[in-house]
């Protein structure tokens, strides 16, 4: 059976559209939320959603994401309570693809196998591991694969050609280009850079290739859209969580996403 990944990036190739994938924190402002919010999320134009798993020492991330992570764990998010989500959701919806986002330690804690199992079960399509090297991800990336979960891997401007055949063999879904040297929510793109190493990445895979980073708003969106297969948007999203009210947040980020999804249709 194909994994939802590739089903949705062949469904959106075929359309000539690019994908649009938010990134939320899980558990953030609190658990009992973030179901619904992934529902807006997908009604807003939403293809695929990247679900953070919180972590109390988020090293690649900005100090917006940081603080939704302390967020969600303030909230008592655990992993198992990310495996809820998940759940829950596909209850409603069992065509989006959700990939996990996060770091090593909760997973090692729980188990890989343990961990491989309860993300199948409950209808996870990815995992990106943010700090585990592909020197080190055999024998967790063939479970994955084995159970039908796409191992998924970060590229960056510094990524020499070598290495991005060896992450590509190893990866399957997408790869997630990031955008700056940095963490997330950094500087403004250089999208003339963007664009010539994603050229370089193109020659090495036939993966699509999302970018993430650096999209603000609508405009670098569109920007992104013109050259990659996926425009990946997290710390503005998030932000967004932080600084709306919770009867307000629903909407909120339902209309800045869906601004998106506009300026990216519309830049193709």
């Amino acid at each position: 059976m194909k994994n939802r990944i590739t089903i949705c990036f062949d469904e959106l190739k075929a359309q000539k559209r690019t994908a649009l994938i938010p990134f939320i924190t899980a558990g953030d402002p609190r658990p009992t939320l973030t179901v619904s919010l992934m529902h807006g999320l997908v009604e807003a134009g939403a293809d695929i959603i990247e679900l953070g798993v919180p972590f109390s020492d988020p090293m690649a991330d900005g100090p917006v994401i940081q603080r939704a992570s302390e967020r969600a764990l303030a909230a008592g998010t655990s992993l198992h309570d990310v495996f809820e989500i998940v759940k829950n959701f596909r209850e409603q919806n069992q065509t989006t693809p959700i990939v996990l986002m996060g770091y090593l330690n909760p997973i090692e804690i729980m188990g890989y196998e343990t961990f491989v199992v309860q993300a199948e079960s409950v209808g996870v399509d990815g995992v990106l591991t943010v700090d585990m090297p592909p020197e080190e991800m055999t024998p967790f990336g063939e479970l994955l694969s084995s159970h039908a979960i796409a191992p998924i891997f970060l590229l960056a401007p510094t990524t020499t050609t070598e290495r991005i055949k060896r992450i590509a063999a190893q990866a399957s879904g997408y790869l997630y280009y990031v955008s700056l040297k940095g963490v997330t929510g950094s500087a403004n793109l250089d999208m003339a850079s963007v664009a010539e190493k994603i050229a370089e990445i193109r020659q090495q895979t036939e993966l699509p290739i999302g970018v993430g980073f650096g999209i603000k708003d609508a405009e670098s969106a569109a920007k992104v859209a013109k050259v990659s297969d996926a425009v990946i948007v997290g710390s503005a999203l998030v932000k967004l969580v932080e600084t709306t009210p919770k009867d307000q947040l629903l909407d909120t980020m339902s209309a800045f996403l869906n601004e998106l999804r506009q300026a990216m249709d519309n830049a193709e």
